[in-house]
């Protein structure tokens, strides 16, 4: 609708204009912009804001932040969770250490007892009795780290929870930084510092001003003067008598005809129905939001 009124705007003072000049145009329109809304991604009171409309601003730039303590109070109860779950894992390495001495003793005798039983100085019964004490010192041990390792797979388990907590805390709080997404110009500022938003909130409106769009208007005639790609010649007014003249590129053609704008002049102007065109034109810091344009195909 703004760009309908915008449009409208433009082509009542280009009809002025052709009053005044040679009708050597093809179709007129008024510049428009892609413009992006820059909403916030997290609730709390807005600490830093610092941008005014009309500030040109580049990709990436940090340019305030919401109130983000809760979320890093949350993440830091959660990390003391995580360090007393751990400090209750077993050290199986410590722990196992006696019995693996007692291990390692016991297959000294058994080499022992084996040397002396060659010798015939030892009998059956002590070698079996070794070896037995061998086998259940092993065993124990078996016995004892799988016990450990299960407590602390387990341990390891509830610790899981905290981590992905923690993991979308960190998100969330990444999410409190605002960062502006494009090059170009703010348009409007939808809030200030020290209030409170919401997710969704909206922050301000940015506009891509480096390349504007001029949007006209052709009639079902001269649909076969303009085609995809393009290049054409672009004319604003500078005052008295006086031009701006650009080279733009025809990106986007209409597939589906409207009723003429009853203030957008075209080339034959009875024409009932006509089909919206749009030209892509470098700014030289002159063209702004709103201007009307003329177009000439080549």
């Amino acid at each position: 609708m703004k760009t309908r009124i915008l449009l409208a705007i433009a082509a009542t003072a280009c009809i002025a204009s052709c009053n005044n000049k040679e009708n050597d145009f093809d179709a007129a329109g008024a510049f428009e912009s892609v413009e992006t809304i820059v909403s916030t991604e997290a609730s709390g009171t807005i600490l830093k804001f610092d941008i005014q409309e009309g500030q040109t601003l580049q990709p990436n730039q940090f340019i305030g932040y919401v109130d983000s303590m809760q979320l890093f109070y949350r993440k830091k109860q959660l990390e003391a969770q995580i360090n007393s779950t751990t400090s209750q894992m077993p050290d199986i390495p410590t722990q196992v250490a006696s019995l693996q001495s007692q291990l390692n003793e016991a297959k000294k005798n058994q080499t022992r007892t084996a040397n002396l039983f060659k010798q015939n100085a030892a009998t059956q019964q002590q070698m079996d009795d070794i070896n037995e004490q061998v086998d259940m010192l092993a065993k124990q041990i078996e016995a004892q780290k799988s016990t450990l390792g299960i407590t602390s797979n387990t341990l390891s388990k509830n610790v899981a929870p905290f981590q992905r907590q923690i993991d979308q805390l960190n998100d969330q709080i990444t999410k409190c930084r605002i960062i502006n997404p494009i090059h170009g110009t703010v348009l409007t500022k939808y809030a200030e510092n020290h209030e409170v938003v919401m997710p969704g909130k909206a922050l301000y409106k940015i506009a891509a001003t480096d390349t504007l769009i001029l949007r006209a208007y052709v009639t079902g005639s001269q649909l076969n003067l303009v085609k995809l790609g393009q290049i054409v010649d672009v004319r604003t007014d500078k005052g008295a008598k006086q031009y701006g003249m650009y080279k733009g590129k025809v990106y986007w053609i209409s597939d589906k005809s409207e009723f003429t704008p009853k203030t957008i002049p075209t080339k034959d102007e009875r024409a009932d129905l006509v089909y919206a065109i749009k030209v892509r034109v470098v700014n030289d810091g002159y063209l702004k939001i709103g201007m009307y344009g003329e177009v000439k195909f080549n």
